[in-house]
């Protein structure tokens, strides 16, 4: 049996900061591709197939492990240390 993510116990409720996008490339202006939701503070960001890879950046510079896909239909989870969804 699979033991669960540790870092699963950093999840909390959130609500999303920017939901119109990531928030780092609206400011600068720079397109995304997808976006992940920081489940630990609702920090929008976007993924690693964007320019800038904002989420992966955000959960090594915060600390906060665990995104959500903030995509339409999707509720994925993503643990950045690990590189698995949990």
């Amino acid at each position: 049996m699979t033991r669960p993510d540790p870092h699963l116990e950093l999840v909390r409720p959130v609500t999303p900061r920017t939901p119109q996008g990531c928030e780092e490339c609206l400011r600068i202006g720079s397109p995304w591709v997808h976006l992940r939701l920081c489940l630990t503070c609702g920090h929008v960001g976007c993924c690693d197939s964007s320019p800038n890879k904002h989420a992966g950046l955000h959960a090594d510079e915060a600390g906060h492990p665990i995104a959500q896909s903030f995509e339409p239909g999707e509720d994925w989870r993503w643990c950045y240390v690990h590189q698995a969804m949990v």
